[in-house]
């Protein structure tokens, strides 16, 4: 309807129909108002806001902790884990946990988590280096 001056603009409202006017966006000049029904702007802006929320929590964190003593099927296992991860969109932080005087040799940890990393049959990018810090090594990928 364009520009009009807020008294015209009330004038148009029919509260027995259900026709309101809704303030959308208070802050620019000309203010923007709409003629509609105000629990259709609601329920429209509840959906909205429910469909941001749900699309927010579909790429999270994902964690796979492996052994470096653990047997070969126990590791395909966990890369079936990590590739639905990677499938589902996930970024996947992979934790090489060490135990006891394990610690100390860093190169064979490094050497175990890359063997790792090379059964992945998902192309995947490293999000950051491999590093020490609590029981052991973490690193982090991701999908390509």
């Amino acid at each position: 309807m364009g520009v009009l001056k807020r008294e015209e603009a009330l004038a148009l409202v029919r509260p027995d129909s259900g026709i309101d006017l809704i303030e959308i966006a208070p802050g620019a000049k000309p203010p923007v108002a709409r003629l509609m029904s105000y629990d259709k702007y609601r329920y429209e802006e509840e959906k909205r806001e429910r469909k941001e929320r749900l699309a927010q929590k579909v790429a999270g964190l994902k964690q796979i902790q492996i052994s470096p003593r653990a047997a070969l099927n126990d590791l395909k296992i966990k890369l079936r884990q990590l590739e639905k991860f990677l499938a589902e969109g996930h970024q996947v932080e992979i934790q090489l946990r060490l135990r006891g005087r394990e610690k100390y040799n860093k190169a064979w940890a490094h050497q175990k988590l890359e063997e790792f990393l090379g059964m992945i049959a998902t192309a995947y990018k490293k999000l950051n280096e491999p590093k020490f810090g609590g029981r052991g090594l973490r690193i982090q990928i991701a999908k390509r």
